[in-house]
């Protein structure tokens, strides 16, 4: 069995425990007081047990403490997947929809997810699905407007002639008038 990982030697039990009386993030909180105990001369599996975890993690843990002090123990956002995108696709794609269409070219007047989903499968043989398509739109601080529809040869004068101009619905009510007293 190997030897356990030293913890670093600029703190000790007490300052551990006055660090997560202070910290606000639960899971930090636990991790100092596991290290809390490890400095106070309990075994590992101890530690273990107060932070609810396997040995393996609780190592995971020193090692994060002796690189980045108590900041390290913070609990971090996972990466997550990676964009499917590069930098440079991202610039075609921002470049395209601030273009616009061309029609006899695209096929579109107006770009929509699905039709950008589609050039990017033929300038780049890159699948998307409608919502990657969305998120990316998103992360190029793009947004998905969409104008009321109008026929092209609308007729405005028509159409405000033909609203109904009706009175209105309703109407303020007499006032009671107070009955002379005999």
């Amino acid at each position: 069995m190997a030897a356990p990982v030293p913890l670093r030697t600029d703190f000790d039990a007490t300052q551990l425990r006055g660090l997560a009386r202070s910290a606000a993030d639960p899971g930090q909180v636990r991790r100092l007081l596991a290290l809390a105990a490890i400095y106070a001369g309990e075994p590992r599996s101890a530690a273990a047990a107060i932070g609810g975890v396997g040995l393996q993690t609780v190592r995971d843990w020193v090692v994060r403490f002796n690189a980045d002090g108590p900041a390290g123990l913070v609990t971090g956002k996972a990466p997550g997947k990676p964009s499917l995108l590069d930098e440079r696709q991202r610039a075609a794609l921002f470049q395209i929809v601030e273009a616009g269409p061309n029609p006899a070219i695209h096929g579109v007047v107006r770009w929509r997810i699905v039709d950008l989903v589609q050039w990017v499968w033929e300038e780049f043989q890159l699948s998307l699905s409608k919502q990657t398509m969305s998120k990316e739109l998103r992360a190029l601080g793009l947004r998905k407007l969409s104008a009321r529809p109008r026929h092209h040869a609308q007729d405005k004068e028509a159409a405000s002639a033909f609203k109904k101009t009706s009175p209105r619905s309703w109407r303020r009510s007499r006032r009671a008038r107070p009955q002379a007293s005999p």
